[in-house]
């Protein structure tokens, strides 16, 4: 399974976050501590992307290449720093292709998007779920694979008006519907949210004074890391106060209304 992280707070540089750590992304990459579901290492590609200052469009950075083979990226991640980051190391699932454009993270305007996890019995197991989507939707997938898929339908809901919490609780208890094997650790993060789920795999969360970090694993001993129980969503942000962490289950109904006709939700 995949890895992934996403940090909102003061500007960091992208090589304390994902670099250094003890346990940074770069480690996870190829020692991961919690492989269940299949594999050893992340050594299929990797991505990050963030929102350069003034701007709420991110920059994406992408390779096919394990993140440890990338000579440019401690070059980039030391001159570069960001107050919001979302990034991914990848584990090819057996038979789906090893390219950039099946690398999270996946973009839609101010959107940052990453699954880790697997759709068994894909494509034919999400086949219902596919026919929802507009056609041109399915015809512009980035990449023939179960995430690029899973980010055609969360980008569709938010489209039509869903707030990313609804929109990653639907998705998740409809795949799961149609096939309870599957492993959906989703991440999203708009450059001032991150919502996350956990489903049958690790998401820990940190909330400091002023900055809050999704992870798979916890990159470090601090000792604010919380584990995420299984089946449950994660909602965090910055207020007034510093970090606003919400933690519920997936089975919950989330307390915004739905989306309106007026709003283009669905009918």
């Amino acid at each position: 399974m995949c890895r992934h992280l996403a940090y909102l707070g003061p500007p960091r540089r992208l090589d304390d976050l994902l670099l250094s750590a003890p346990h940074s992304l770069l480690r996870q990459s190829y020692a991961p501590a919690d492989m269940r579901g299949g594999g050893t290492v992340n050594a299929d590609g990797f991505g990050l992307a963030w929102y350069p200052e003034g701007s709420s469009e991110p920059v994406r950075y992408r390779r096919t290449c394990p993140m440890w083979a990338d000579d440019g990226l401690v070059t980039l991640a030391r001159h570069t720093r960001a107050g919001a980051v979302l990034a991914a190391v990848r584990s090819a699932t057996v038979g789906m292709p090893v390219l950039e454009t099946a690398t999270a993270p996946f973009t839609a305007g101010r959107w940052l998007f990453s699954h880790n996890g697997v759709v068994p019995g894909w494509p034919d197991s999400v086949e219902p779920l596919a026919r929802t989507l507009p056609v041109r939707d399915l015809l512009t997938l980035e990449a023939p694979t179960d995430s690029a898929l899973l980010w055609a339908l969360v980008r569709s809901r938010l489209e039509t008006g869903h707030d990313p919490v609804r929109a990653l609780t639907g998705i998740v208890q409809d795949v799961a519907a149609l096939d309870p094997r599957a492993r959906l650790n989703l991440l999203l993060l708009d450059g001032e949210q991150i919502v996350a789920t956990a489903w049958d795999h690790a998401l820990a969360v940190l909330a400091g004074d002023d900055f809050v970090a999704a992870s798979s694993e916890p990159w470090d001993d601090d000792p604010r890391w919380r584990l995420v129980p299984d089946r449950h969503l994660l909602s965090a942000g910055l207020g007034e106060h510093g970090a606003e962490v919400d933690i519920r289950r997936l089975d919950e109904k989330p307390q915004s209304p739905e989306p309106t006709a007026a709003e283009g939700g669905h009918g």
